[in-house]
């Protein structure tokens, strides 16, 4: 069988780089050409906005590097992908039919009358921070404190050795749980379905298949690459690492020290992770071997959560977008 015969019954022809994020009615792709942020409007009107993606690694080179670059990329993505989303709340016309009076509920309405734009503005500060605070009580101290609980009134302190790994355990079950209840919003719902297109449609491309809407149907919304999977390898990551260093620093891993060892696994151990799985994310982006897989395994499950069937109108947007960031030689975006 020739090299392009094998090519052409691969599941999929070239592992890229193309990646993306689903939006409020819309999806975020980025490729070798930039990024593009492609919206469905109220009126049905799908508008495409693309702009260059700016890195730090190219102005300061030591960032580029493996285990360095894993941190930058994940708060590039993040600034990038909050950014995207906000836009497309304008692009989509989302933002305008909340600030319509007619539709506005009561409250919002008096803040709009009494306060005005600014204080709009503030309370949107406010409620971010407040999010952030939630978030972080949620998914940092409260696995951290319910094992102590625990080991305390059930085990007699004896689990304090295997505390990092309970309370990794207890931080995956809580993600989970999260994650599922959120899918149940109806518009949580929607953005999970431009998830499934996002995917969809870089695995049509990876396939080499023309980019329509029934190409892209016909291909799986599972993905590897997914920020998914990567939180899960971040878990898993999280716990071996922080297992480790309550070994070296035992003092770390008692109870009397729990708020040291929070703003230790915070400061230092995260970053230390996020470069890890980063390289791990990547590695499992390019190879298919029996490592990738098992270490994959927990995010493609979890994206029966967090991705669901898209309806092909979802599909043309995701496809609107990926058309923005990729030129016409497919090698340009051919990941070595």
């Amino acid at each position: 069988m020739s090299k392009k015969e094998k090519n052409k019954n691969s599941e999929a022809i070239r592992k890229t780089s193309v990646g993306g994020q689903a939006l409020i009615e819309g999806v975020m792709m980025n490729g070798p050409r930039g990024a593009a942020i492609s919206v469905r409007k109220t009126n049905g009107e799908i508008v495409t906005e693309s702009f260059p993606l700016k890195h730090a690694r190219d102005k300061v080179k030591v960032l580029g590097l493996p285990f360095i670059r894993g941190i930058v990329n994940f708060i590039e993505s993040m600034i990038v992908g909050y950014k995207s989303l906000m836009r497309s709340a304008e692009l989509s016309g989302e933002l305008e039919e909340e600030n319509d009076p007619e539709k506005m509920s009561r409250l919002d309405k008096w803040l709009n009358d009494h306060m005005g734009p600014k204080m709009f503005a503030v309370l949107s500060g406010i409620a971010s921070v407040f999010a952030v605070v939630i978030g972080v009580g949620l998914f940092v101290f409260l696995p951290t404190y319910l094992v102590d609980i625990v080991d305390k009134y059930c085990f007699q302190d004896s689990l304090t050795r295997f505390h990092a790994l309970f309370e990794g355990l207890i931080r995956a079950v809580i993600i989970v749980v999260y994650m599922f209840a959120v899918s149940q919003i109806k518009d949580i719902r929607r953005v999970f379905m431009y998830h499934g297109a996002e995917h969809k449609t870089i695995f049509c491309y990876e396939k080499g298949l023309d980019l329509t809407v029934e190409n892209a149907q016909s291909c799986r919304r599972f993905h590897p690459r997914c920020g998914t999977s990567f939180i899960f390898i971040v878990l898993i990551t999280s716990i071996i690492v922080s297992s480790i260093v309550s070994i070296i620093f035992p003092e770390l891993a008692d109870s009397k020290n729990r708020i040291l060892w929070i703003l230790v696994k915070l400061i230092l151990v995260l970053p230390v992770v996020t470069g890890i799985s980063y390289e791990l994310i990547k590695y499992a982006g390019r190879h298919d071997n029996i490592l990738t897989k098992i270490f994959s395994a927990p995010g493609l499950w979890m994206q029966r959560i967090t991705t669901k069937e898209p309806d092909d109108s979802m599909i043309e947007v995701a496809i609107a977008s990926v058309k923005a960031v990729i030129t016409d030689n497919p090698e340009d975006d051919t990941l070595e």
